[in-house]
């Protein structure tokens, strides 16, 4: 029976019912997503929640039934939701909502609803907009006072793409045109009161929002909707394109095109200065016959008995190279399975309970990571470093989160996280995570220890006076401008899909632009390190993390030029949420850029010293 009211709501036949259900309001002025009845909007006897997966729940969505039914491929004109009385109270929550152009999102066969919005230039395609706005503002002519509409009835517009074999259909569009319309009626109001403003008997139909329903208090709304259905070409597998091919398309991948072309023109040519400066210092030093003659060169060899010595708070540099490693395993998983097809967006909240189960299974290498470099430098205590790494970042993360999720919850916003989701979090981390980092710690210090290819000096060599290019400060700072140039232009993207609620389903794209920050953010770093060696500086561990690292500061100052630029936030709330949740993403973006960094210029140090001959 299961089997075949599951296939039953993929094929619907004439006649079979329809469910509409309603997810959050959201709104680009305010981050602060709603429950849909939070306003005073009809109800249907009773309110059942959707099953949500972890991801929905943290992104605030909160999918519930709705009074609006309708039946397979049979138009209906003029159904009436129901009636709402405002007071004083529940006008003035519509007034705000409309204010904060809050939009009502609704799910038809798990599509979401979308306002078709025909461009003013010719010949464009059609833009789609998510959800409808709550209201409008506006005044009467002739008239200064601005008063509030709200949009009270719905025309949708069901696409279907027909099955040849049978009479079923697939649904392949949700389509609406909202529209405020004052309803008359004759008489005391009951279930069987017909409209005059709006008939299906006598044809008349909402074609306009000439005489708008006002929100005040004491005024009475009716809820209306027609339902028309129109037969599409688009195959049921295709249906998703129109919402993920968003406008301006040839700009954006231009633009991409461009920016990578550039970063990958400066990467080879980083790349073949390095390799032939390289290459003639190694054959010089090799063909060098005498002592005497070695001690007169200067340069990257006479480091040799001080390049491999432990740095200072190796310890912490132990953490945040495993914590690179972790992240760069659960970014490098994800997007694998992204261009693969398997987080498409009709899979709602699938990226994130994705990325959230993937951090914390590569707990394991992060680990591993961090107890085979605290062994390399004599550490003894692997308890304890494996601890560190299991707490320090996520707990940082945690803390910030928890303090954004209360103001949300201040809100009264459906985006807090409820406390069992909550726990479920702490759970992963606990119970899961944290386990994991112990077993790598374990594994990877038991690993007898990486051997330098070249003895430390007992007494550390005296490190010249630096040029004031090689001031550790300024070289982080250029060292981070390359590989955030590398991301950037898909930065935009990808804030403007969080922030504007828009889908991001470029992931091919994303791909390639992440194997280049791999790319530049290794080579700037090998490039810099280079220069410090030659500079006789051999204290590059801790630099080399924090040159490609610093790209992280550069990209939360782009996240506050967009906020300024490009969103219209308001609200001090809304401020602090995306400061505080974009001050966690360029965390991350620094341990994940840092630990590529620290590998390559670890590689590249390794590889340099043990092709030198060393007397």
């Amino acid at each position: 029976m299961e089997r075949s009211a599951e296939l039953a709501s993929l094929h619907p036949f004439t006649g079979d019912l329809l469910k509409v259900k309603v997810n959050k309001l959201t709104s680009t002025k305010t981050q602060l997503p709603y429950s849909y009845y939070s306003l005073p909007y009809c109800r249907p006897d009773s309110i059942v929640d959707s099953a949500e997966n972890l991801g929905e729940v943290l992104r605030g969505d909160r999918i519930e039934n709705s009074p609006y039914v309708f039946k397979m491929r049979e138009p209906q004109m003029c159904n009436v939701v129901g009636r709402v009385e405002l007071n004083a109270k529940s006008a003035k929550e519509f007034k705000e909502k409309i204010e904060d152009e809050y939009q009502v999102n609704m799910i038809l066969d798990n599509l979401p609803l979308v306002v078709p919005i025909q461009r003013l230039d010719q010949g464009s395609p059609i833009v789609y907009q998510h959800g409808f706005l709550v209201g409008l503002k506006g005044q009467y002519a002739g008239s200064k006072d601005e008063k509030y509409f709200v949009h009270n009835h719905l025309t949708f517009t069901v696409k279907f793409h027909k099955d040849m074999q049978t009479d079923s259909a697939r649904i392949v569009g949700f389509e609406v045109k909202p529209y405020s319309v004052k309803h008359e009626y004759e008489g005391n109001w009951s279930k069987t009161t017909r409209l005059t403003t709006c008939d299906p008997h006598a044809k008349r139909m909402v074609t306009n929002s000439e005489s708008p329903q006002e929100v005040e208090d004491k005024k009475e709304i009716i809820f209306t909707y027609d339902v028309e259905f129109q037969e599409s070409n688009v195959k049921w597998a295709s249906r998703w394109d129109t919402y993920l091919l968003m406008a301006d398309d040839q700009i954006h991948w231009f633009s991409i095109v461009n920016s990578l072309m550039i970063v990958l023109f400066l990467s080879g040519m980083v790349a073949m200065i390095m390799l032939r400066t390289l290459y003639r210092d190694i054959s010089k030093y090799n063909q060098l016959e005498t002592q005497e003659e070695a001690q007169e060169e200067t340069g990257w060899k006479l480091l040799h008995g001080d390049v491999f010595r432990p740095p200072t708070n190796s310890d912490l540099l132990c953490v945040y190279v495993g914590t690179g490693v972790q992240f760069f395993g659960m970014i490098l998983v994800t997007m694998i399975f992204a261009v693969l097809g398997f987080l498409s967006p009709s899979n709602r909240g699938g990226l994130m309970t994705a990325l959230l189960l993937l951090w914390v299974f590569m707990g394991l290498f992060a680990g591993y990571a961090s107890a085979r470099l605290y062994k390399m430098f004599k550490g003894s205590e692997w308890k304890k470093i494996t601890l560190r790494t299991a707490f320090m970042f996520p707990g940082a993360a945690f803390a910030i989160f928890f303090i954004l999720n209360a103001l949300i919850w201040g809100e009264k916003s459906s985006g807090a996280v409820p406390f069992g989701t909550m726990f479920a979090l702490v759970f992963l981390w606990f119970g899961i995570s944290v386990p994991l980092v112990f077993v790598g710690g374990y594994v990877g210090f038991k690993k007898p220890a990486i051997e330098d290819p070249v003895k430390t000096n007992k007494i550390p060599r005296q490190i010249p006076e630096q040029a004031w290019y090689m001031n550790p400060i300024f070289s982080i700072l250029i060292g981070g401008i390359l590989p955030f140039g590398a991301v950037f232009i898909e930065l935009f993207f990808i804030l403007t899909s969080i922030w504007l609620h828009q889908f991001y389903y470029i992931f091919g794209f994303l791909f390639i632009v992440f194997v280049i920050l791999i790319v530049t953010c290794a080579e700037i770093t090998i490039v810099l390190c280079y220069f410090q060696l030659c500079s006789e500086d051999y204290l590059w561990w801790w630099r080399s993390y924090l040159t490609s690292g610093s790209s992280a500061l550069y990209l939360f100052l782009y996240a506050a030029f967009y906020f300024f630029t490009k969103l219209e936030i308001t609200k001090p709330v809304s401020g602090i949420l995306y400061f505080g949740y974009m001050l966690i993403a360029s965390y991350c973006f620094f341990v994940l850029t840092g630990a590529i960094g620290f590998y390559a210029c670890f590689w590249f140090t390794r590889l340099i010293y043990s092709s030198v001959k060393i007397d």
